[in-house]
């Protein structure tokens, strides 16, 4: 029997965030990994402290972007991969209402260093009316990321290339399998529908697809296009565009309508041919209140869950991992936006 002070279920953004803050304190951990592509695993991976579609920010942006920088700092110093790309996001305006909406906000104290006053035109895509910059904003390597993370863990014989079976938790002596543990964490993602411990919390399925595009006319600035959705170059001489938001269409298998959609969209600014060569797509879990989900079993005090990351799992994932890492060995409180406790009945 092998005693570890962690068993981490999941291998997505929640997980490999924690795992990071387990690496950081000491601690003996496994992160059980199914081997199939979760949803952060195909993700964006846009790091962006505003929402472009109201010039709006959300809670705590600059608290998540600062945690993000420093964490990537220190998971760099063990993996030897810098995965933080500083392309900033350039929102193209569809008019001068925009233009001068953008202009009132960016006098707002919470936006002021977010929304660049400067605007700028782009070359070889249609911005009629320019575009503004999102300062701080910028990309994870996402592919780099997961490689890097798995290739490390792996190293270290933390992680487990298997399904995790919940029929073999002994909850009365906290073993699972030939592991003595301390807690366990399911960081599962949709996955978490068939946890039996925590299959009631309120997470909803939000389907996402993404394209990978050759261009005729490759872009000339290394930058994050946005109008409808993101343009920007990844590996291969391939540029990634998407994703989509989809909570009806919930099959596994490709949506012809999704990918019609996204065609559509960078057909409406980017002038030249190009041709699809990948199609993607993932479930993300999302909340109704938009605040990722974590906190302890009501029964089973070493079980814990962090899930509910939605649209934002790089910021989300990384600066509350600290928060729940901190709830469990230092009994500092979660905070009531993102704590399970919420939704208890009053």
């Amino acid at each position: 029997m092998e005693n570890v002070d962690y068993i981490i279920v999941g291998d997505g953004y929640a997980g490999l965030f924690f795992a990071h803050q387990l690496i950081k304190n000491n601690k003996s951990f496994v992160v059980y990994s199914e081997g199939k592509k979760s949803a952060s695993q195909v993700s964006a991976g846009i790091i962006n402290p505003v929402v472009l579609k109201k010039f709006t920010t959300f809670w705590k942006a600059q608290e998540q972007i600062d945690f993000l920088i420093s964490s990537l700092k220190e998971i760099e110093a063990y993996t030897g991969e810098n995965y933080f790309i500083e392309e900033p996001i350039h929102r193209i305006f569809h008019d001068e209402n925009e233009q001068k909406l953008w202009l009132k906000k960016s006098q707002n104290d919470e936006l002021i260093n977010f929304l660049d006053k400067k605007f700028t035109h782009l070359n070889t895509v249609k911005n009629d009316f320019d575009s503004g910059k999102v300062n701080q904003s910028a990309r994870l390597n996402v592919s780099g990321f997961f490689m890097g993370l798995f290739a490390f863990l792996e190293s270290k014989k933390q992680l487990i290339k298997d399904k995790f079976d919940y029929s073999k938790i002994n909850t009365t002596n906290s073993t699972y399998k030939n592991f003595k543990f301390k807690n366990i964490l399911f960081c599962e993602g949709m996955g978490v529908k068939n946890n039996p411990y925590f299959s009631d919390i309120p997470v909803i399925p939000n389907k996402g697809h993404h394209i990978k595009v050759k261009l005729s006319e490759p872009l000339s600035e290394n930058i994050t296009i946005k109008k409808k959705h993101f343009l920007f170059p990844t590996n291969g001489g391939l540029y990634f565009y998407g994703g989509t938001y989809d909570r009806e269409q919930l099959h596994s298998h490709i949506d012809d309508s999704a990918v019609e959609q996204l065609v559509k969209g960078l057909s409406e600014f980017y002038p030249y041919d190009f041709e699809v060569n990948e199609v993607n797509f993932g479930f993300r879990p999302t909340v109704k209140d938009r605040r990722p989900i974590i906190g302890r079993h009501p029964e089973h005090e070493n079980l814990y869950v962090f899930n509910g990351l939605g649209a934002r799992g790089i910021l989300n994932g990384c600066y509350f991992s600290k928060s729940l890492y901190d709830f469990i060995e230092e009994n500092i409180p979660l905070h009531e936006e993102v704590s399970l406790d919420r939704f208890k009945e009053k």
